[in-house]
């Protein structure tokens, strides 16, 4: 996962470390991107949904 604010690259919240969303917490940074995925997608905290594109 890669933050698409500041290009912060963390374990995603399936991982045990689930750094991604503790970066969101810290920063409210709220949207996140997987760094290899095929679609590519998107993650936004605040609305709690997978964003397309």
């Amino acid at each position: 996962m890669s933050c698409t604010t500041c290009g912060w690259v963390a374990c995603s919240d399936d991982s045990p470390g689930g750094h991604a969303r503790a970066h969101y917490e810290e920063t409210d940074h709220p949207v996140v991107a997987a760094l290899v995925s095929e679609p590519p997608w998107r993650w936004c905290y605040v609305h709690g949904r997978a964003l397309r594109g």
